[in-house]
């Protein structure tokens, strides 16, 4: 497809999801349509171009040339004259930019919900929140409206929200991409990240914006390291660290590694303590003073703004490095150095650690009800990659009650390429899908199932709980809804896929269908199709039929 064609496509799928909340500024659908036809035009005439009708949004922390850049807050606006290093470079490679997106304000929280221009609800269910601070970005890909979206990552703002949004998410190593152009939020240690469906081209882009510029000071070349070993070594958290995990995640945790180690894999558990005492100093330390010099005066000279264009929580911890002193930070720093060596020396022989991404997902009432500490439970694994210098990745592996669930690779910096490697053996785990009606084989979208990996692996047969209702759209498929008593056993089929494809096939699903948990009638469970009850009110209830097909072939008679 042309780049011009994908430019419609994507803003027919932004139309229909009908997701407000994930732009701050979308451009218009005209003005990224010419810059398409150009980049189809530059094409044509035989210029090499690696991401060539590639569409892209970008966190709005960071310029691009005609929009305006926010950080999350109308009042601290301002109009940049040039494209920030990265999306330059994503551009100079044939990437068009859809727009920019919404994020935790001034890019501090891993919640989403942070933000003047309204929560990012959660790309899978829309009751939970997508996470922090790119939350925008992230929900962007995963509902298909654009094949990449730019981050960035401070305590783990491009990696908590790729695993709550099921897709993956790169975060390089500190100083690979240069941060020309982008609003800091801690300058030392901020990185920016891209988010995709697809890893490889996620790690193309990556690649692409990589080596200093000459003017960030902190941008660095990639550290040449070696590659993944025949039968590489990966360490996992001791028992101990994984508690306090969210209903299922453990278990689902202990199936990845259990996989890795069935694929060769030598898996070793190692404590991971002064990681995790490290990671608490981002926030519990003197370090959060580099978010107040960072944006500090802007928030003390409009205190007036608090509670409108600024958010109360984000100005509070944004202010709270005024308690810090030089001595308090000189003293942080000795003992950060001190935990990263001896992290070090427990992960010495090891290709990577691998962990949960996060520990639980919450709802958008939880958060809500306790921003700070709602917060905090999420970036337990995520916050120390970025003060101790490490490379991470957050890998797409499943889904637990029917919303994502991901794991991290995390190494030392410079080991980029071999984290994609080993995000590959657990890419290519399978994942079980119930399809109840237009994705059943021989059905006008079974093809999607098919394009993401997917092989049948049986036809089944729900628990007699569920309602089937038609629906009216194009094309026509059924609707399945769960009502316990008064339900009866529907037809389906469950097919496999892997967890890479299984991402990227749940990324394009319309309104108003969603993933959840279905009952079989062996009493097992299995991710599975639903439909939003109001999509079901006034449409057709076709359960006489037992089926979808059933209910097709008596229709065609």
């Amino acid at each position: 497809m042309s780049a011009a064609g994908r430019v419609r496509e994507a803003y027919r799928r932004i139309a229909a999801a009908d997701r407000p909340e994930v732009w701050i500024t979308l451009r218009p659908e005209a003005d990224v349509a010419e810059e398409a036809e150009l980049v189809d035009a530059r094409r044509a005439a035989g210029e090499p171009l690696a991401l060539a009708g590639v569409l892209v949004a970008v966190k709005d922390n960071i310029d691009v040339a005609g929009l305006p850049t926010t950080a999350g807050s109308a009042a601290y606006a301002y109009d940049p004259e040039a494209d920030a290093t990265a999306v330059a470079r994503l551009r100079e490679a044939g990437a068009v930019v859809v727009g920019k997106t919404n994020l935790d304000q001034f890019a501090t929280g891993l919640v989403g919900t942070r933000s003047p221009f309204g929560a990012v609800r959660n790309a899978w269910r829309p009751d939970r929140i997508s996470g922090g601070s790119s939350s925008g970005s992230a929900v962007a890909v995963a509902l298909g409206f654009v094949d990449l979206a730019l981050g960035t990552d401070t305590a783990g703002s491009g990696r908590v929200p790729a695993a709550l949004n099921g897709i993956y998410g790169v975060k390089p190593s500190v100083g690979l991409i240069p941060a020309t152009g982008v609003v800091p939020a801690c300058r030392s240690i901020d990185v920016v990240t891209v988010f995709g469906r697809d890893l490889r081209l996620a790690r193309r882009a990556a690649e692409l914006m990589e080596g200093p510029d000459g003017v960030d000071p902190l941008a660095r070349p990639r550290p040449v390291l070696p590659g993944v070993e025949a039968s590489p070594r990966i360490a996992i958290p001791t028992p101990e660290h994984l508690e306090g995990l969210a209903d299922g995640w453990a278990e689902e945790f202990a199936g990845v590694v259990d996989r890795l180690a069935r694929s060769g894999v030598e898996i070793v558990e190692v404590d991971i303590a002064p990681l995790l005492e490290a990671a608490a100093l981002l926030y519990g330390g003197s370090f959060v003073a580099e978010r107040t010099a960072a944006v500090g005066d802007f928030i003390r000279e409009h205190p007036e703004l608090v509670g409108s264009d600024l958010d109360p929580t984000v100005a509070k911890i944004v202010l709270g490095g005024d308690a810090s002193s030089a001595v308090d930070v000189f003293r942080d720093r000795e003992r950060l150095a001190r935990l990263g060596l001896e992290g070090a020396a427990r992960l010495a022989g090891t290709a990577a650690l691998l962990t949960p991404t996060t520990t639980w997902h919450p709802t958008l009432t939880e958060v809500a009800a306790d921003p700070v500490g709602a917060n905090a439970r999420m970036g337990r694994f995520t916050n120390f990659a970025n003060l101790l210098d490490y490379a991470s990745l957050a890998v797409p592996a499943g889904a637990v009650d029917g919303v994502p669930y991901g794991v991290m690779l995390t190494g030392p910096a410079g080991s980029d390429r071999r984290l994609a490697e080993l995000a590959r053996l657990i890419a290519d785990a399978p994942l079980d899908l119930l399809v109840v009606g237009a994705h059943l084989e021989g059905q006008p979208l079974n093809h999607q199932l098919v394009a993401a990996g997917g092989r049948l692996k049986a036809r089944v047969h729900t628990a007699p709980e569920y309602r089937l209702h038609a629906l009216d759209t194009v094309p026509p498929k059924p609707g399945l809804r769960r009502v316990g008593q008064g339900g009866e056993a529907i037809d389906g089929e469950v097919w496999t896929l892997p967890a890479s494809g299984f991402g990227a096939f749940v990324a394009g699903l319309p309104q108003p269908m969603t993933i959840g948990r279905v009952r079989l009638e062996d009493g097992s469970s299995v991710a599975g199709f639903h439909a939003e009850h109001v999509a079901v009110d006034g449409a057709a209830d076709i359960t006489r039929f037992g089926g979808w097909c059933r209910y097709l072939e008596l229709q065609a008679q």
